[in-house]
C-alpha cells in the first residue's frame, strides 16, 4: 500500500497563496528545489485540483534545455508522474500521462493507494481538504517560508482534526523549514 502525501508551501501564517492568489514569495531555493526534486521521483501519481493543475502544467510545457539543471530535474520527475485532474470546468487535459475526472471519488483513491507501489501526491488546497477530512493523507510535508502573507488561501482545512507524529525537519538555505508529519 502506498502513502497519499500532501506537499505544500506554505506561508508561515499557513497560507499557499496571499488574498490576490500570488504566491511568488514561496519560490523555492535551489537547495529547497532539489528536496522536491527527490520528492517527485518517489511519486507514482499525483492527484491535483485544477488551480494546482492549471499552475503545474508548465513543467510539461517547458523546453528541458532551456532550464537551469534543478529545474530540469524537477521537469523531467514531474514528466514522469501520471497525473489526475479533478475538475467539473474542465473538458481536456492534453499533457501526456494527465487524465481528468469530474468526481473526486474517495473511495476510488482508497483502492488507488491500495493497489499503488509508489506514492500517491495530493495538490491544491481544496482538494486536499476532502482527503485529509476523510482520512486519506497519510502524510503530511509542509515547507513553511518566512513570510506572513495576512490571508488568502489556507494550506490546510477549517473543521478537521488530525493527530500527527514528526518524521523529520529540515531548515534550506532560503530559511524556510520543512517539517514531515505521519499519522499518528
Amino acid at each position: 500500500m502506498a502513502n497519499l502525501i500532501y506537499v505544500i508551501n506554505a506561508s508561515l501564517d499557513g497560507y499557499i497563496a496571499d488574498e490576490n492568489g500570488n504566491f511568488d514569495w514561496s519560490e523555492p531555493s535551489e537547495d529547497a528545489h532539489a528536496f522536491f526534486n527527490d520528492h517527485q521521483r518517489s511519486v507514482g501519481t499525483s492527484l491535483l485540483g485544477r488551480r494546482m493543475y492549471e499552475t503545474m502544467r508548465v513543467w510539461d510545457e517547458f523546453l528541458l534545455d532551456d532550464l537551469p539543471e534543478v529545474q530540469r530535474e524537477f521537469a523531467e520527475a514531474w514528466r514522469d508522474t501520471d497525473k489526475v485532474v479533478y475538475s467539473t470546468t474542465l473538458d481536456t487535459v492534453p499533457e501526456p500521462r494527465t487524465c481528468l475526472e469530474q468526481t473526486f471519488d474517495l473511495e476510488v483513491v482508497q483502492r488507488m493507494k491500495d493497489q499503488a507501489d509508489r506514492d500517491l501526491s495530493i495538490g491544491g488546497a481544496g482538494l486536499a481538504a476532502e482527503a485529509i477530512r476523510a482520512g486519506l493523507v497519510d502524510r503530511y510535508v509542509l515547507r513553511l517560508v518566512p513570510t506572513i502573507v495576512g490571508g488568502g488561501t489556507r494550506a490546510l482545512p477549517d473543521a478537521a482534526r488530525v493527530d500527527l507524529a514528526l518524521n523529520t525537519t529540515r531548515r534550506f538555505d532560503d530559511g524556510s523549514v520543512l517539517v514531515d508529519y505521519s499519522l499518528r
